[in-house]
């Protein structure tokens, strides 16, 4: 988790850097493109099954779903400061659950259901509805926040029986076509300065997604995802000293509930199970 945390705040730097140079859509297509460039380096050291997978549809869904997230982030970036997206990207844990629920029909024990409370309290004050902080970028990275839940879902569907290097290679194989067709119509020619904020894109992407895919692997998604909370600080801080950004205190109450919920959930949780519980992947009851 530490080091999908560093790859997705290098990520979001990266993100910013290009934003205003070329259009989400096109990032995401190159972003792809240096990935699958990677990863095709690797095959050797991978193994021959390292992108096996007889669950190809699983993985289509899920990366279209991933795709309008992904978009939907980059664009946020652009529209609004780096602590804002983050604190409202925080909001995941609360949709996974709710969406296990709705979908799955997974109970929902109480301590979830106070993170989902201070979940939903927390992203209404950094909103903030009815006054200016509430807007377009708002909303678009909210709905990224959703997309990214419901791709966490079926990750996890997939990790029962694919390999995590398969989760990242269709990533990159699949979303490169999408992104490929949607550039087509805004094209805006990289700058030899873009290519180092490529390059970072790309591997973030791959190392983002590895990690976090790994710890899902190791324990129940409900412990695993609240320790991304740390990411909030890491990305105020680098904000502050790149673009000067300050985290105002609504958006840092907000994220405090957020945090303060999901955290106190964790431990319930943890006290619960027995050490050996949290070990192998995710049940079907996460």
């Amino acid at each position: 988790m530490v080091a999908s945390i560093a790859s997705f705040v290098l990520m979001a730097v990266a993100a910013r850097q290009l934003g205003g140079r070329m259009p989400p859509v096109e990032i995401l297509f190159l972003r792809s493109v240096v990935s699958l460039m990677i990863l095709v380096s690797l095959r050797p050291r991978l193994g021959a099954n390292a992108f096996a997978t007889r669950r190809l549809g699983v993985h289509v869904a899920r990366n279209a779903i991933h795709f309008a997230g992904q978009y939907a982030w980059v664009w946020g970036i652009v529209l609004a400061p780096l602590a804002v997206v983050t604190a409202i990207e925080f909001t995941t844990p609360v949709w996974v659950a709710l969406l296990a629920a709705a979908l799955l029909r997974e109970r929902i024990p109480p301590p979830r259901r106070l993170a989902i409370a201070a979940g939903i309290v927390g992203v209404l004050i950094i909103l903030r509805p009815g006054v200016s902080a509430f807007g377009p970028a708002a909303l678009i990275i909210l709905a990224g926040a959703f997309c990214f839940a419901a791709a966490i879902l079926l990750v996890k569907a997939l990790l029962l029986t694919d390999r995590v290097t398969a989760v990242v290679f269709y990533m990159s194989v699949i979303q490169l076509p999408m992104g490929l067709i949607g550039s087509f119509f805004v094209w805006v020619r990289p700058a030899v300065s873009d290519v180092p904020w490529l390059a970072a894109m790309g591997a973030t992407a791959l190392s983002a997604h590895y990690a976090m895919g790994r710890a899902l692997t190791l324990g129940d998604a409900s412990f695993v995802l609240p320790i991304d909370f740390l990411r909030l600080p890491v990305v105020a801080l680098t904000a502050l000293l790149l673009y000067g950004e300050r985290i105002d205190k609504w958006t840092m109450l907000g994220a405090a509930l957020i945090f303060g919920g999901n955290y106190w959930s964790v431990r319930h949780e943890a006290n619960a199970i027995p050490p050996a519980a949290g070990a192998g992947l995710p049940s079907a009851d996460d």
